[in-house]
């Protein structure tokens, strides 16, 4: 019963014959089944700030004090809770976003800082452990699936393509979207008619089985699971196309590449992808920081709430689970500069839609934002929230060889302080 087809398990459960046999056996108290009906059809968009948002510039403002900058904050719609001026539109939207303050994950260098907060733990040598996008494909996604488990969207200036499935195998490897917006090859070429496009793939399918029949080698099996989803992925080529959208819905997004992006990571969730990662760069302000970030906020400030108003509108709210999060946050200090550095002992992170208790804040730092005086939570207590509030036990294990890895790490605890 594990893995278990939801559909094809609420299509028997519409039986009366198939009912009253669960009915008899209290098949539904199961746990693995029970799990697997917690969890659903979810998916998770995460929108990426990529060189670390300045919390102080966005959901922790310090007006006033040496450290606080020349912004002010605003009142937001939930009475109590107060964000950057910056962010106006997304204060007015904070029903359903749970705002954490109180992030000490204490790596400030970007690629371990990445590392941490893609994997929610610290590397081992020997053990190639999975990324987020990674672990929700495989926890979340349909085997049978004909979308991608796990789309990556960059912008062309961070140039380098992150996130791997690790051990759990090619099969939960993203789709990068690096410089465009289409994926490479997926169209069939003009010069092969349909007939010969499936005569290939049918011999292509045949070698490959006696291939793997014979080599009888876990790793040639889950490349060969991969490919075997292409046929899939080529018939959903319409979903990157954003031109299919009306006028009225494209111009809600905005005319940004990280608007249209983001109106792509509604198309693929309401199409069942499971994790859809949406980059913002480049916030990695060490020289005029406050220029930087008027610019920057506008951009996350208009195109989250344009994403959480259209899902919220689509009835997706309740099964998508929005993420804002970087590898850090900046410093409290100003630099000569006027920037601020990297900073990962005290800075925020936001949490919106599917089992998060919305309007909420937790945590706090202390006047000037030094440090975590309440609350403090680690990337590991993070991915625990996460996995939680998607219905995925956080203290489940893989076994890697002889070896049990809990998908959130050794420690760990969910903040049931934001979840619904």
């Amino acid at each position: 019963m594990n893995p278990i087809d939801r559909r094809t398990l609420l299509k028997g459960l519409g039986t009366s014959a198939v009912a009253s046999n669960m009915a008899a056996l209290d098949v539904l108290s199961l746990p693995a089944l029970a799990s697997t009906l917690a969890r659903g059809e979810k998916s998770v968009i995460l929108l990426w700030l990529a060189g670390g948002a300045s919390q102080l510039e966005t959901w922790d403002p310090k007006p006033g004090r040496l450290t606080g900058g020349p912004f002010a904050k605003i009142q937001t719609s939930i009475p109590g809770i107060e964000i950057s001026e910056l962010m106006p539109k997304i204060s007015t939207r904070l029903d359903e976003t749970a705002i954490i303050r109180s992030l000490n994950t204490k790596i400030a260098d970007h690629g371990q800082g990445y590392e941490l907060m893609d994997k929610g733990r610290v590397g081992e040598p020997g053990v190639r452990f999975p990324h987020l996008g990674a672990i929700l494909a495989h926890e979340l996604g349909q085997f049978d699936s004909r979308v991608p488990d796990y789309v990556s969207m960059y912008t062309s200036t961070e140039g380098r393509r992150q996130g791997s499935a690790g051990f759990l195998g090619a099969r939960y490897n993203p789709m990068f979207l690096t410089d465009k917006m289409m994926p490479e090859d997926i169209h069939r070429l003009d010069s092969m008619n349909e007939t010969d496009h499936q005569d290939r793939a049918a011999l292509r399918d045949f070698l490959a089985k006696r291939f793997v029949r014979d080599l009888k080698n876990p790793t040639v099996g889950s490349h060969e699971n991969a490919y075997s989803r292409v046929h899939g992925l080529m018939a959903s080529d319409y979903l990157f196309d954003i031109d299919r959208e009306p006028r009225s819905m494209r111009d809600h997004y905005g005319p940004t590449q990280f608007g249209e992006q983001c109106l792509i990571a509604r198309r693929l969730v309401e199409a069942g992808v499971p994790f859809v990662k949406v980059a913002r760069a480049w916030w990695d302000s060490h020289g005029q920081n406050f220029e930087t970030h008027r610019e920057l906020c506008a951009d996350l400030d208009h195109c989250m709430s344009a994403l959480l108003d259209d899902l919220k509108q689509r009835g997706l709210m309740e099964t998508t689970l929005v993420i804002t999060l970087g590898e850090f946050g900046r410093t409290p200090k100003i630099n000569g500069s006027l920037g601020r550095d990297h900073f990962a002992n005290a800075w925020s992170c936001t949490l919106s839609g599917c089992g998060i208790r919305g309007g909420t804040v937790f945590g706090k730092t202390d006047p000037d934002g030094q440090a975590v005086v309440d609350g403090e939570m680690n990337a590991a207590d993070l991915f625990a929230t996460i996995f939680t509030a998607l219905g995925i036990e956080y203290d489940k294990e893989y076994m890697v060889g002889n070896r049990p890895i809990p998908i959130a790490d050794f420690g760990s605890e969910p903040c049931f302080e934001v979840l619904a």
